[in-house]
């Protein structure tokens, strides 16, 4: 596809097309003799990537260095928009919700509490969080994030438990990386971890406090054991 048919599939300006072709972004898979863009099936693929990361708030420099990453892999991105947006939906649906409930309370139909009024709302953000999607990706944050259920939550804290008691010993020890796997096995069934981002999260044990201070609940140190534990075992199983 010409690069105006593929401005008009989208619904975005050629300008914009040929901006990301200068900054190395989208490089149309061949330009003919005379100057002609050509867009390949697996050009819009990766189009398609760019406008999710952007929807999502991404910045271009971002988006780039995240899908020209060795480690990208595409249906795990997908999954990773998928779960983004639904989150943004449910928080629009609850904003649009809290809006026509103060319309009618403004018209004196119904009566709002004040926890009411700001359902909704969320600026709970972690402010180590910016730092950390720059040092180690977005991926290992946005899973890092993943809210648990109970059932979860007392599954976590069991090898949270286990990892404690052997906190003292190698982080490279048979039984360190034993129940180090059984950490990684558990974050898999809740999100999808390359073994890069399970490296990642565990250097945010030690680099971010809030988690450090958390995990160090379980005893003391335990946080800089998973970490060492967990660079270990993604670096033996690469």
């Amino acid at each position: 596809m010409k690069v105006k048919e593929v401005a008009d599939l989208v619904g975005i300006s050629v300008r914009t097309l040929h901006h990301y072709d200068e900054i190395g972004l989208l490089i149309p898979n061949e330009t003919t003799e005379s100057g002609y863009r050509l867009y390949s099936n697996e050009n819009l693929e990766t189009l398609q990537q760019i406008l999710f990361f952007k929807e999502l708030g991404f910045p271009l420099k971002k988006i780039k260095e995240i899908i020209n990453s060795p480690s990208f892999d595409r249906q795990e991105a997908l999954e990773l928009h998928r779960k983004m947006l639904l989150e943004k939906r449910n928080r629009l649906d609850q904003m649009i919700a809290t809006i026509e409930k103060t319309m009618k309370h403004s018209k004196g139909e119904i009566n709002m509490s004040n926890e009411e009024k700001f359902e909704g709302f969320d600026f709970s953000n972690n402010p180590y969080e910016q730092e950390a999607r720059e040092r180690w990706g977005d991926k290992a944050v946005d899973n890092a994030n993943v809210k648990f259920g109970k059932s979860e939550q007392d599954a976590m804290n069991s090898i949270y438990r286990k990892l404690a008691s052997i906190r003292h010993k190698s982080p490279e020890s048979e039984e360190a990386q034993t129940a180090i796997k059984e950490w990684y096995d558990f974050l898999n069934k809740i999100a999808t971890y390359s073994l890069e981002a399970f490296k990642g999260l565990g250097q945010m044990y030690v680099d971010d406090k809030r988690f450090t201070k958390n995990i160090d609940k379980f005893g003391e140190g335990l946080a800089k054991f998973m970490c060492d534990a967990m660079a270990f075992y993604a670096d033996e199983n690469k």
